[in-house]
């Protein structure tokens, strides 16, 4: 009888038999606990203060007595205090925006940057492309990972890529048109508005090249994936990652089954962690995800505190990994909307416009205060206004959430479109208690 090898990039990492993967992880942990224990005094100085050394860490259930890392860690160090290699190693820096404080820098040293394109190929394999197709790049390029990040990914797999980054609509319409890519990357919200474009210019799914769509960098639904599949002709994927533990290529859906985005175990190891107290949790429970980058040298970050609330999924799977699957991300810890005492998540919301099927995927949410009480006010796009429709918007995402907004239907076309980058869903307007 022969066996044919899984159809995956790197199947002597992404299938090692389980034994020899925790075997793996262990290793490459310790590594990394002594890479910080040795260049990066303050996380030194963390793990002397909670009685910790790098030889305590002896099983992977050791893993969680040690102190959790957070973003505030990296402001604290600002810019690159808590980097493990000299300077004159390093060759990228990545930022984040630096919304709620000091911009997060992150640092890049010669072999992270091999480790991205290689975690970024693997990805791109598993959302459906293969070697000598064209690439259409539409993550923004610059101080954000997604850009530089997906375009060495591609090239490591073989890829024609066309750097075209975020925004300028009409030329990236018509850059798909004439150079006919089978891949396409950018966010959800920006897939939708490509689609939108199309079907303004009468272009129909049948008429583009697209096959693949890997689609990242914020939160989205089913019902979202169905929109951009049935618009853009396409099966997509869902990327996931982030700039402190590489950037996009932490894990990927694979095409065949979109059914969770694989972990690359042997890069990046995952927990879940109750959102309180930080016990860990077993697989299949729903708590914030933890990430140890193993292998990452210039930035080696210890049980990474990502906040975005998500599972890991048990089970087999259809494609011979042995890695681990996450699921979709329900929401951010620090996104979390609490309305009346009731906890909601965006994504929660927009699930439930999309399974009414009568309105526009975009939507915004605007948070007010009438005397002591909070109040939302959910705007969307609509066809036609309807009081008939808005009232029973209202009485589903009561049902189904528990929370009661106020429904501000808008004309289609009017809520703010994605450009590319990550589309904000909220604005507070709540003054402080």
């Amino acid at each position: 009888m022969t066996t044919h090898p899984p159809d995956v990039f790197q199947p002597e990492f992404e299938c090692l038999p389980p034994a020899d993967l925790r075997a793996l992880q262990l290793s490459r942990l310790q590594q990394m606990l002594s890479r910080q224990w040795e260049h990066v005094p303050p996380m030194r100085a963390r793990l002397e203060g909670a009685g910790l050394r790098p030889d305590d860490l002896r099983t992977l259930e050791d893993l969680a007595a040690f102190p959790f890392t957070r973003k505030a860690d990296l402001r604290e160090h600002y810019p690159l205090g808590l980097v493990a290699a000299p300077r004159a190693a390093l060759r990228r820096i990545h930022a984040s925006s630096g919304t709620s404080g000091k911009a997060t820098v992150v640092a890049y040293d010669q072999h992270d940057l091999d480790v991205f394109a290689e975690v970024v190929a693997r990805s791109l394999h598993a959302a459906g492309a293969r070697p000598g197709m064209t690439f259409h790049n539409a993550y923004g390029y610059g101080l954000f990972t997604g850009g530089l990040g997906t375009h060495a990914g591609a090239e490591r797999l073989g890829l024609c890529t066309v750097p075209v980054s975020g925004g300028g609509t009409e030329r990236q319409l018509d850059l798909i048109l004439d150079l006919q890519p089978e891949v396409i990357a950018c966010t959800p919200s920006y897939a939708l508005v490509l689609a939108e474009g199309f079907r303004r210019r009468g272009v129909t799914p049948q008429d583009l090249s697209l096959r693949y769509a890997v689609l990242g960098a914020e939160p989205w639904a089913e019902k979202t994936r169905a929109a951009v599949q049935e618009g853009l002709g396409v099966t997509a994927t869902n990327i996931y990652g982030l700039s402190e533990i590489i950037g996009p290529g932490v894990s990927n859906e694979d095409a065949r089954e979109q059914r969770g985005s694989y972990v690359w175990e042997d890069h990046f190891y995952p927990e879940i962690v109750d959102p309180g107290t930080g016990a860990p949790l077993p697989d299949g429970e729903w708590g914030v995800l933890v990430l140890t980058s193993m292998t990452r040298t210039a930035l080696p970050l210890l049980r990474y505190w990502t906040g975005d609330i998500t599972r890991l999924l048990p089970g087999e799977n259809a494609t011979g990994r042995t890695v681990r699957r996450m699921d979709g991300i329900r929401g951010r810890s620090d996104d979390l909307i609490i309305l009346r005492g009731v906890n909601v998540y965006p994504t929660q919301l927009e699930a439930v416009l999309l399974n009414l099927g009568h309105v526009s995927p975009h939507y915004h949410v605007v948070l007010t205060r009438t005397g002591a009480l909070d109040e939302l006010t959910l705007q969307l796009e609509v066809p036609v206004g309807s009081a008939a429709l808005s009232a029973e918007i209202e009485r589903q995402i009561k049902a189904q959430v528990g929370v009661t907004v106020r429904c501000d239907l808008c004309e289609p076309g009017s809520l703010p479109r994605s450009e590319g980058g990550k589309l904000r869903r909220v604005t507070d307007r709540r003054p402080p208690r």
